[in-house]
């Protein structure tokens, strides 16, 4: 019996720990938010960044959430009901976000080739189908 106390209470400290890092993660971001909109380009790349890869992370933690047996068994549905109706809103929301600003880029960059002003390394650069995913597919690598 003393085992399974102390499991409970790790599971529920774990629980605790995540919950408290989330907020710092929050508070952190919160005050980073001006700087970065003023920042420079680079700033805005970072933040960017980092703030993607810390939505990915909770993402990946939220998925893994659903797949184990000891939580789905214990959820309530209301609160299955409330992370399905959130995860959509926030699907919509960064399609929406990925529509607008792929198609806007790409007739920036079709603006700036009809201008000659597209940096002719990149213009010139093969296509690459390796690695990940990513729009237009386009991969630069210099090599000496």
């Amino acid at each position: 019996m003393e085992v399974r106390r102390d499991v409970s209470y790790s599971f529920y400290e774990n629980l605790t720990n995540w919950v408290e890092m989330q907020k710092r993660t929050k508070e952190t971001f919160a005050n980073m938010y001006d700087r970065v909109l003023h920042g420079d380009r680079l700033d805005l790349i970072i933040a960017t960044r980092a703030a993607f890869q810390h939505m990915m992370r909770t993402l990946k933690a939220f998925d893994n959430w659903l797949q184990d047996p000891f939580i789905i068994s214990h959820m309530p549905r209301e609160y299955l009901e409330e992370v399905w109706k959130t995860a959509f809103e926030m699907l919509q929301q960064l399609l929406d976000l990925d529509i607008k600003h792929t198609s806007a880029f790409r007739d920036y960059i079709e603006k700036l080739h009809k201008e000659g002003k597209l940096n002719p390394i990149v213009a010139a650069a093969p296509i690459s189908r390796e690695g990940e995913e990513r729009r237009g597919e386009r991969s630069v690598t210099l090599s000496m």
